[in-house]
């Protein structure tokens, strides 16, 4: 028999590596789909060469090399999208890359018949929480073009299952760290701002209280909700995929500093900030998925900084 075929948009990036690699170990093939703007090239060049690996560098907002892409392919994963910061500061490529290119990815499934797609939504659908924790069918009230732009997938995606049987599960990331993530990334940046001045025996700044929280979640525990997506027997429904922890900023340094292992007390910076806390509710995805976090926040954190510092 034939190796089942996974098509997988933004594959060469910080979660997709990750992605790609457990389906390796499981056996399927994989066709990344990426047009390389921030992909590993190093890294996929030498994924091309076990033969379970193809790449097609291209974009997403074309629709028809999309299509001629995904033809033979079994699954899509469709992950490629500009982030949070990016869309903001231009709505226009964001709109274009995180709707249109969402369109062509899905349309291009439901022409294929393919079995399933799984789609790299986010917890920012929600907006600020009225509650915690948060859960799939709370209001939806998206922020930015980014946030709307994953909104609109998930909506895109009923619409393809209505008009066409397509086959669907949106993960609602919560806030995704791990090795190997940009610097810049929009939820990593407190880890680096912190990470930077303990290297150098700083104390971490904290804006009011560090009150605000994130569900942090580690990269690997993602990669294994994607791959338990693919291959889960229940589909079309929206996917929490976090800790179901929230953790404050002041715990964050209080982790990182025990993680870097010196001897400093976080310095607050006293001044209004607005608090948003988050945290997943994750009954779904244990009873959906049959998937749970496997990484705590306090020893992902500290690997993330063995890693960095070696």
């Amino acid at each position: 028999m034939s190796k089942k075929t996974v098509f997988i948009t933004g594959g060469a990036g910080f979660i997709g590596l990750h992605v790609v690699r457990l389906l390796l170990e499981k056996d399927y093939q994989v066709r990344i789909f990426d047009n390389m703007s921030r992909g590993d090239r190093e890294r996929i060049d030498e994924l091309v060469k076990t033969g379970n690996v193809e790449l097609v560098e291209q974009d997403v907002r074309y629709g028809g090399a999309v299509h001629a892409a995904m033809k033979g392919c079994e699954s899509v994963i469709h992950l490629a999208a500009v982030s949070i910061n990016k869309s903001q500061a231009d709505p226009y490529e964001s709109i274009d890359i995180n709707v249109v290119g969402n369109n062509n990815v899905f349309a291009a499934a439901a022409d294929h018949g393919v079995r399933r797609i799984v789609f790299a939504s986010s917890a920012s659908v929600y907006g600020d929480p009225k509650k915690l924790p948060m859960h799939e069918d709370d209001e939806l009230s998206p922020l930015t073009p980014y946030c709307i732009a994953k909104r609109t997938g998930e909506d895109l995606l009923g619409f393809y299952q209505r008009s066409k049987g397509l086959n669907w599960v949106a993960l609602r990331f919560f806030n995704v760290y791990g090795p190997g993530q940009k610097p810049t990334a929009y939820y990593t940046s407190v880890i680096n701002h912190f990470v930077k001045r303990l290297k150098t025996g700083q104390p971490p700044i904290i804006d009011g209280k560090g009150e605000q929280s994130m569900d942090f979640i580690h990269v690997h525990d993602i990669a294994r909700s994607v791959v338990a997506a693919l291959e889960s027997e229940q589909g079309n429904v929206p996917v929490n995929i976090g800790t179901g922890i929230d953790t404050t900023v002041a715990s964050l340094a209080e982790i990182l500093i025990k993680a870097v292992g010196v001897d400093v007390e976080p310095q607050f910076n006293p001044r209004e900030v607005l608090v948003s806390r988050r945290a997943a509710d994750i009954t779904r995805a244990k009873e959906v998925l049959g998937w749970e976090p496997t990484i705590t926040v306090g020893d992902g954190m500290t690997d993330l900084i063995k890693s960095e510092i070696g």
